[in-house]
């Protein structure tokens, strides 16, 4: 701490740090005595944790006159009287140079949530962020009640593909925080993130906890002749389009009300309806690209209000399955052709476009994406998309857009 006595001799920026219960009227009052004094307000961040403030003020003076001396005993008299703490330093012309970026890096955002947010889950996230250079500009705070989200806009090196050096992160990150429930993205801190407009979801096991086609098949006592079609799927032996033909085919002879039936008792995903609540009241589309069936998709679209639904035709003959599906068939391409239809479409570019999905089948359509969400996924599409959600509802793709848990709650309360 410098002596007041000593400010005249000393360079003219002073960093001014107030702590203390937080009330209205703070900033008005301190930033009124810089005003009267004619300081310069050259910087001023401010931040609230559990009704407590830190306010950081960084303030200009001319060396040599006095009015800085008076100045800073105004605001130690004027915090005190509002039963705060304020301390300063007076600033070198160094100081502050060396924690400048680096002169090629890029701003990303990481985002953790999860009850593993404890010292010990910060202390993982901090590491991970030292050994990779990271310079933290901001921490933030996104859940309610506790600390279950958190926001970190930081500045990272990055090489000729700033794309790359954030996946790297996400990986490290990953690593870093395995085994306790800590969910991380890592996301370029541009417009664009917070400017996403179209979410589109893949429909079994995403926006419903069910395989349509394998509750069909329990109806209709061949859930094991299904099941065989589907380890040869995953063992390579078929290709999406053969699996999914094959499966239908043992269908035959279904009826079609005990096909509707299901439609009439699907099971959504714990999350959706406060998800779809809140993007639907900040103007964003919603879309359901599924390799399903549209008997399933179009009840969820109308059940959901969302404003798209793709899905497989089953070809109905006499009240009955024939066993076809219908052309064309809802292939991992034609997902991510529809994602990017349905953009054009709405008149939104892709990269305010977010896919979310957890199967191979949506791999084309995540990497298309502005931002792609592996949500209680396999391995192999964790690692393909730029983001993944391995715990909790998708609700949680809230706090990947910035949104606060008091944002979500002002939303769905209509205020």
């Amino acid at each position: 701490m410098v002596s007041l006595e000593n400010l005249d001799t000393l360079p003219q920026r002073v960093l001014v740090t107030v702590t203390g219960p937080d009330h209205p009227g703070i900033t008005a009052a301190l930033a009124g005595v810089l005003a009267d004094k004619e300081a310069r307000l050259l910087d001023i961040e401010q931040v609230v944790v559990q009704g407590q403030l830190t306010l950081c003020l960084l303030v200009g003076f001319e060396p040599g006159v006095s009015k800085g001396e008076s100045a800073l005993k105004d605001l130690l008299f004027t915090a005190k009287r509002m039963g705060l703490d304020l301390s300063f330093r007076v600033l070198e012309n160094r100081e502050g140079t060396s924690q400048l970026p680096p002169a090629r890096s890029a701003r990303f955002a990481v985002t953790a949530i999860g009850d593993g947010l404890d010292a010990a889950g910060v202390q993982l996230l901090a590491e991970v962020l030292a050994k990779s250079e990271a310079n933290i500009e901001t921490i933030q705070r996104l859940s309610s009640g506790g600390l279950h989200s958190l926001e970190i806009v930081l500045s990272l090196p990055v090489g000729d593909d700033p794309e790359v050096d954030g996946r790297g992160l996400r990986r490290a990150l990953i690593v870093a925080t395995e085994g306790r429930d800590i969910d991380v993205a890592v996301q370029r801190e541009r417009l664009t993130r917070r400017a996403k407009r179209l979410v589109v979801f893949d429909m079994d096991s995403t926006l419903i906890q069910i395989e349509v086609i394998d509750e069909l098949a329990r109806r209709f006592g061949i859930v094991d002749k299904v099941a065989a079609i589907t380890e040869r799927a995953m063992q390579g032996e078929l290709d999406y389009e053969q699996s999914l033909r094959e499966r239908v085919k043992l269908l035959a002879g279904m009826p079609y009300a005990d096909v509707l039936a299901l439609a009439a008792d699907l099971p959504v995903t714990q999350g959706v309806p406060e998800l779809l609540s809140v993007l639907r009241k900040l103007g964003y589309k919603t879309a359901v690209i599924s390799g399903g069936f549209t008997f399933a998709a179009n009840t969820l679209k109308e059940r959901l209000g969302l404003d798209y639904a793709y899905a497989n035709h089953l070809e109905v003959e006499d009240g009955k399955l024939t066993g076809r599906v219908k052309e064309p068939v809802v292939t991992p391409q034609r997902k991510a052709d529809l994602l990017d239809a349905i953009a054009q479409r709405e008149g939104i570019d892709l990269e305010q476009t977010i896919a979310v999905g957890d199967g191979a089948n949506d791999m084309g359509m995540l990497e298309r994406a502005g931002l792609g969400i592996a949500f209680h996924a396999k391995a192999k599409l964790k690692e393909a998309a730029d983001t993944s959600v391995d715990a909790g509802g998708l609700d949680r793709i809230l706090f990947l857009l910035g949104l606060r848990t008091r944002d979500i709650e002002t939303v769905l309360s209509g205020e």
